[in-house]
């Protein structure tokens, strides 16, 4: 009886180690010390129904993984929107490694079929669990990092996060000039001026009307309280007017 159990110990052993090996030729990422990248995925409730194994959770893994991914998405964006202030910045990172943006990136993967879950957790649908999968992901980058360093995340992050980003998946949570800027760097066509044409009524109720130009040509003018108001429906005037250019 006890060797069935062992024997049953060491295939199932055998085929998580495949798993891995499959799933490291998938990412086109060979760890070096594949016990990392096995720690990754496993949930505390597979180290409680295995307590004879010296099999470590993915909590700490978790924990540095979401700090370099905070830096590194942080380091992605100060280059990226030059011109964006802290405030806008800080907005920004934290729509990308929010819990829903971190799920949609495990699932794209498929981190959750590779979790390591104990049976009760695996019953009541731990593996499409939000804050597990996300937790996972932020526990793969830490193993990463500390496999192969800051530069092998950031390889990762190139063809995982970084595109969604160009390609806006993020922008409903930048402001106009914001989105108005990234919609102008994409496409490369040139430089966005702002300019207040006229200031008008009393120190106490001041009124601004500034004007967005690209390459001086006129996109959009805008009315408001303040000079940046002012700038912000510039802007959403402009977006809207070269969203409609482009969609006919």
């Amino acid at each position: 009886m006890r060797k069935n159990s062992n024997d049953k110990e060491m295939n199932l052993n055998r085929a998580k180690e495949n798993q891995f090996r499959d799933f490291q030729d998938f990412m086109g990422i060979k760890f070096n010390n594949e016990k990392l990248l096995i720690q990754a995925f496993t949930h505390s409730s597979y180290v409680n129904e295995h307590r004879r194994k010296p099999y470590e959770d993915n909590e700490r893994l978790e924990f540095l993984g979401d700090a370099v991914l905070e830096l590194t998405v942080s380091q992605f964006l100060f280059k990226k929107y030059p011109m964006m202030s802290e405030g806008e910045l800080t907005k920004l990172r934290a729509a990308i490694v929010c819990e829903p943006s971190l799920v949609l990136f495990a699932e794209d993967l498929s981190f959750g079929k590779f979790i390591l879950l104990g049976k009760g957790e695996e019953l009541t649908g731990g593996r499409e669990r939000p804050a597990l999968l996300a937790d996972v992901f932020e526990a793969f980058i830490g193993a990463l990092y500390l496999d192969m360093g800051i530069e092998k995340v950031l390889e990762f992050l190139e063809k995982v996060i970084f595109p969604k980003i160009n390609a806006g998946a993020f922008s409903h949570v930048m402001d106009f000039k914001s989105q108005l800027q990234e919609l102008i760097q994409r496409d490369g066509t040139g430089v966005v001026e702002y300019r207040v044409l006229q200031e008008k009524g009393p120190a106490h109720n001041r009124e601004f009307i500034s004007l967005v130009s690209l390459n001086d040509v006129e996109l959009g003018i805008g009315t408001g309280r303040s000079k940046k108001e002012a700038e912000q429906r510039a802007a959403q005037m402009a977006l809207d007017k070269l969203k409609t250019e482009t969609s006919l």
